[in-house]
């Protein structure tokens, strides 16, 4: 039997013009929507140690959820990503054997070079 590992993304939307409620739903909404598709796991991230600058609604980060995939199934992911979040800022940190990348985004060609360099993280491992 082979071992694949898995490739963890968090994923940070950030949305000034939403408030707190809106910002939740819209992560939810994502949420629901990676759910839909081959991931191994997906959720939201559950307040333990808020980062600085972070803001915590009922419990969970605001605006940050987690999915679990295959490196198989990552491009898929990424794909999904790039066509629901184009044009919104976003930082999303991908961690694939035992390395982290963080990248940030805030247009539709930032979000499409981070895409591809997450791609690329993801292959060389």
């Amino acid at each position: 039997m082979s071992f694949e590992s898995n490739v963890k993304l968090t994923i940070a939307l950030s949305n000034p013009d939403l408030d707190p409620d809106e910002q939740e739903r819209e992560t939810r909404n994502l949420l629901r929507e990676i759910k839909d598709l081959d991931v191994e796991s997906a959720e939201l991230v559950a307040v333990t140690e808020t980062p600085l600058g972070s803001k915590a609604f009922g419990g969970f980060l605001l605006g940050v959820l987690q999915a679990e995939v295959s490196i198989a199934n990552c491009k898929k992911l990424l794909g999904f990503l790039g066509d629901r979040l184009g044009g919104k800022s976003i930082e999303l940190e991908v961690e694939a054997n035992g390395k982290k990348l963080k990248i940030t985004a805030s247009s539709q060609q930032e979000l499409t070079a981070a895409l591809e360099a997450a791609q690329k993280f993801v292959a060389i491992g």
